[in-house]
Formats: structure tokens, sequence, C-alpha cells
């Protein structure tokens, strides 16, 4: 188990890491999802042991390894910039922790070859990383991290600079190739639906800070507050600033959308709600749509999704909708929104009810 206590980390005027707690579970697979800037790769650097905290401690396995360097723990890392040893081949790559831990012949040539099956290198073995493409000294890095057989494996946008095809294939081959090792996985990405795909638990980070930590599908179905649910939206969050009145939501401008079954014991007066972009849409899709009018500024066409962009009032908003919808812009729209997803806060940022465990 890997435990971090009130942890905090300051670089001149600058924190970096704002008082953090944490337990991450032996065998565990953890995403840490926030924009860039928000704190991944410092919190990872204090996991791994490359930093130290400016205040609280890190515990790994029940000891206090907050003075711990790296090169006496058990860590692994794998950046977005992948690192490997351009004069030794894939192989040696691959079997340089193993030689560094003096394992036997037998076993060094056991595990590579175990791991280049894994990840698909072995046609590469005898080759040198400047005659790989750049997903195959990635696979080699992440190769050479299996191997070492670490507690703590921290892989820090891994798949950032890969092509669309092997990121996709290696999101899925990732948490079955770790959970093997029994490590702890901590996986750092910006991307809200890697973070879905991936699975496990999830933290949040934003400035420095853990906003939550939990399963992934509760932290974006239930996220704790605003920041946590605009984190973990891609595209972003809709919102609008509202007056609960009873059993309905007053929005600027005189519009109304009815307030949820799971949301009428909210106390009246002013909120927050937020919606996914694809829980609006130009038609009515249930018997618990809104009706709401709005102007296009811009559409976006992906060929199997189109993503409009809508102005209501003030509010900026997205829509994502299936298919292709060219629609011109200052074109007047009536949208639908499905208020079985809606989210509330109050006016400090935090939920203001439980919602449902209901499909996002």
């Amino acid at each position: 188990m890997l435990e971090l206590r009130d942890v905090s980390r300051q670089v001149g005027a600058d924190m970096h890491i704002r008082d953090i707690s944490i337990r991450l579970e032996k065998g565990s697979l953890n995403v840490l999802l926030g924009p860039t800037l928000s704190g991944k790769t410092s919190l990872m650097r204090l996991m791994a042991g490359l930093d130290r905290p400016t205040r609280g401690t890190v515990w790994f396995d029940g000891r206090d390894v907050t003075g711990v360097p790296v090169q006496a723990r058990k860590v692994a890392m794998v950046y977005q910039q992948f690192i490997n040893y351009p004069a030794m081949t894939v192989y040696e790559n691959i079997a340089s922790p193993l030689r560094v831990s003096g394992a036997s012949a037998a076993e060094i040539d056991r595990q590579v070859m175990k791991a280049a099956d894994l990840l698909r290198l072995g046609p590469y073995l005898k080759r040198l990383p400047l005659e790989l493409s750049g997903g195959q000294q990635q696979r080699t890095a992440l190769a050479r991290a299996m191997v070492k057989n670490a507690g703590l494996v921290l892989l820090d946008e891994p798949l950032a600079n890969l092509d669309y095809k092997l990121r996709e294939e290696l999101r899925a081959e990732l948490p079955k190739i770790f959970a093997e090792t029994g490590a702890i996985f901590v996986y750092a990405t910006t991307e809200p639906t890697e973070a879905l795909l991936l699975g496990g638990n999830t933290a949040t980070l934003s400035e420095g800070r853990v906003t939550q930590y939990g399963p992934t599908v509760d932290v974006f179905r239930k996220p704790a507050d605003l920041v946590t649910a605009q984190t973990f939206s891609d595209p972003p969050l809709n919102t609008i600033k509202t007056v609960k009145d009873g059993q309905r939501f007053l929005l600027p401008g005189g519009a109304e959308v009815p307030v949820p079954t799971d949301m009428q014991a909210l106390s009246d007066g002013a909120v927050t709600i937020g919606f996914r972009p694809h829980h609006l849409s130009p038609s009515a899709q249930s018997m618990n749509m809104a009706v709401l009018n709005a102007r296009v500024t811009v559409t976006e066409i992906t060929g199997s999704e189109s993503f409009i962009h809508l102005v209501h009032g003030t509010d900026k908003w997205v829509m994502l909708t299936k298919g292709v919808h060219d629609i011109a812009p200052d074109t007047s729209m009536t949208v639908f929104l499905d208020t079985r997803h809606l989210l509330a806060f109050r006016e400090d940022g935090t939920n203001a009810a439980t919602p449902l465990n209901r499909a996002a």
C-alpha cells in the first residue's frame, strides 16, 4: 500500500502540491486526471521519491519512505517522452533492470521474451531504438518497466505521442499487463475519456489539490464539486446559474427546467446546474426533456458526431450529437436537455445533491 499523509510540495513561492492525503492499495489501478500544470507529474515525483515533500510523509507497505531516494525503492516510471538506451538493442534495454538486480541469464531471457510477446516486440529485439518507430520505442520503455517487478509503476501520459490505433490497443492491454504483477499502478492523463477507458480508481487534480478520489465511474457520475465535474468532462461541462423555486429551476431570460426527483429536497435559492454535452440533443429522446432555445455559433463535424456550439443568454454551451449536422452560424435552435443527468452545485461549488446511480 502507498499512502501520502498531508503532503505538500513548495518550490520557491509556488505551491506545486497542496495538502494531499491519499491511499493506494496493492494491485490497484489509479488514474491521475487533470489539465496540464494541475500537479500530476509533481505528485508522481513525490510518490517515486524523486522529490521530497515540504510537509507531510510518504508511506509504502507500512514504512515511512519520505526520505528514501528513488534508487532505494522498487519503482518503475515511464514518461510521455520515452527514454531508452540508444546503444543497446531492444532486448538489452528490456533486460537492463534485471541485470542490475542480478537475475540469472535464464530468468532474464524468460522475462524479456514474455514482455516482448505481450507488447508485440518479438521481431525487433535485435534492433537499436533509433531503428524503431515511436510506438515501438514507447513499448520498449513499457516492457522495461514491466520486467522490473516494481511495487509501484508510474506512467506519466505514456501514450500521448502514439498514433490513435496503438493508443487504443495499449489502453486496453496495459491494465491487464500490470495487473499480473500485483503492483500499484498509477497512470497520469489529461483526457477524461482515457480515465473512463482505463477504469480502476481516479483522482481528479486541480491546482495541486486532489479534489476527489474513488472508483472512476463514481467520480464521473457523482462529482463532489463543480471543479471535479469540470475536470472530468470533455468537451467542457455546460453550466447555468439558476434559482431553485419549488419544482423548477428558473433560468436567466425566463426559461424553466424541471427539478429532477432526486433533487427536489434541495433548499430553494441560488444554484448552478451542470450538464454534459451529450445530455443535450436536437430532438426529444425521452419524457424527461426540458425545452430550451439557443443560438448556434459554430458547428464542428467529425464524421460520426457533430459538436454544436450554442449561446443561451450569456452562457456558452456545447451539444454533442451523433451524425452530421451542418447548421449555419446565428441559426436559432430548439434543444432538449435530459434532466435525469443534471448536476447541481451550491454557491461555494460543492455538490448540492447526491445523484442516483444512473447510467452516464
